[in-house]
């Protein structure tokens, strides 16, 4: 998997992005049982004021936010709790998964606020990002206990704590 990442921010450069997200991947798609060389994504890191303004563009809420996800393919599953679609390849057999976005005054403010290393609430926001272009959600009960599910597992795998019991 690559994951292209575009520092709009420079004080990302104080975090290890491109080992982040390679482990992050790794993790991802060996739980997923996929293919790290057929996948690709995009990160911008930048600021509250940038993810701001894409979170107002494309979701109507002028606010910042932690993360934010642009899936390149529509794979939701339609009942509650059921795992999404596979990801399609394009034509030149690479699966395109979509943009993320990271802001770095929420992101560093949450793990000061959650007295956890910042590198490892970007991880874990990495991965849920990740989570969101391959068609997981959590805005109905069923669907946010699968992904959250998930998000445990494979962060777990990597040594990283259980998220939502910090």
């Amino acid at each position: 998997m690559a994951i292209d990442i575009v520092a709009d921010d420079p004080r990302w450069d104080a975090v290890a992005l491109e080992d982040i997200c390679a482990r992050a991947e790794a993790a991802l798609a060996a739980r997923l049982a996929l293919d790290p060389d057929d996948l690709e994504a995009v990160l911008l890191a930048c600021d509250d004021a940038r993810i701001g303004g894409l979170n107002e563009t494309f979701r109507g809420k002028p606010a910042p936010t932690n993360v934010l996800s642009w899936p390149a393919q529509t794979l939701a599953a339609a009942a509650p709790g059921a795992p999404p679609a596979a990801p399609r390849p394009g034509p030149d057999a690479v699966i395109a998964l979509g943009d993320l976005a990271l802001a770095w005054e929420t992101c560093n403010s949450e793990a000061r606020a959650a007295d956890k290393p910042l590198a490892d609430h970007v991880t874990h926001l990495i991965v849920h990002g990740m989570l969101h272009l391959l068609g997981y959600d959590h805005i109905r009960t069923a669907d946010a206990e699968l992904m959250e599910g998930l998000e445990v597992e494979i962060l777990g795998s990597m040594g990283l704590n259980d998220p939502y019991r910090e």
